[in-house]
């Protein structure tokens, strides 16, 4: 049965019997017939067949993690006299991850399980988010979703960080409000997770700055502060806080700080993949406090 889940996810990650044939190197004809006899196994349809695109269907959705699962302990068993894991693996990461954290856990997976080539996939919270789900990558770092999380995920938070206000160096005094009142806002993409949160606050606060740009990088909306555009309301994080002197004004939002949470979201529990206990150990151990963060005016 392990040759037919692996076709079975196959087809789950490129959505057609033919593209999953060429990524396994099988025929179409091939494909079908394994996944003809693993419905046959499983005593139930899959997919649901549109043309010759296919999707899931409530038995698949059910029959996914666990051929995740059973794909996952195979393989231990495989590498079970080996001196550590090998294989390959996908682990997504939303940008200020890549440039903050992910580098240290990186080196501690290096250190931990040289054997495992690690692919990094970047990209916005909501898509990799859903790429951990479709089962296109193991593990991803994302902000935490306004909504519940699929019931068959793991997931773990690694980090709180406060929004500030930043604005242009050369800005003096002023309150959050009269800031935001007085000079155009760089928005943090109302798309993303983080934006929502950045949305409410404005909301709740009855503020309408004028909004001059709108982006999703912190980094990038920290240099468009820089260079005079306007003031930004971003989490605490990001290259831009290693430069010394920093490159803009930090302002505390007091009373009315809100925070965005960080979590890790993978298939397996780090009970059931190693992998996934070693990235959840690094992640752990070179978590940043806030403490000293906070006190910043």
């Amino acid at each position: 049965m392990l040759r037919e889940l692996r076709t079975f996810l196959a087809v789950v990650r490129h959505g057609t019997f033919s593209a999953a044939g060429s990524a396994v190197g099988l025929t179409q004809s091939a494909v079908s017939a394994q996944i003809r006899n693993l419905e046959a196994d499983i005593g139930e349809p899959l997919f649901e067949r549109t043309g010759r695109a296919v999707r899931l269907n409530a038995a698949g959705r059910r029959l996914l993690p666990q051929a995740n699962e059973m794909l996952a302990l195979a393989e231990r068993i495989r590498h079970s006299g080996a001196d550590g894991l090998t294989g390959e693996w996908h682990l997504g990461a939303i940008a200020s991850l890549q440039s903050g954290a992910l580098p240290e856990v990186l080196q501690a997976l290096t250190r931990e399980a040289p054997g495992v080539m690690t692919r990094v996939v970047p990209g916005v919270s909501l898509a990799l988010l859903d790429q951990v789900d479709k089962g296109d990558l193991d593990v991803a770092l994302i902000v935490r979703p306004p909504f519940a999380l699929p019931g068959d995920l793991y997931s773990c938070i690694i980090a709180r960080e406060p929004f500030v206000l930043i604005a242009p160096p050369d800005v003096e005094g002023g309150t959050v409000e009269s800031l935001l009142e007085s000079h155009p806002l760089v928005l943090y993409d109302r798309g993303s997770f983080g934006g929502r949160q950045v949305v409410r606050f404005l909301e709740r606060q009855r503020l309408r700055p004028a909004i001059r740009l709108e982006l999703d990088e912190i980094d990038a909306i920290a240099r468009m502060v820089e260079c005079g555009l306007g003031v930004a309301l971003i989490p605490l994080t990001g290259l831009w806080r290693r430069q010394q002197p920093l490159p803009v004004r930090v302002i505390s939002l007091g009373e009315q700080r809100f925070h965005r949470e960080l979590i890790m979201v993978s298939r397996l529990s780090p009970a059931q993949s190693p992998l996934v206990a070693l990235i959840e150990a690094a992640l752990k151990t070179t978590r940043a406090t806030s403490s000293s963060d906070e006190s910043m005016q």
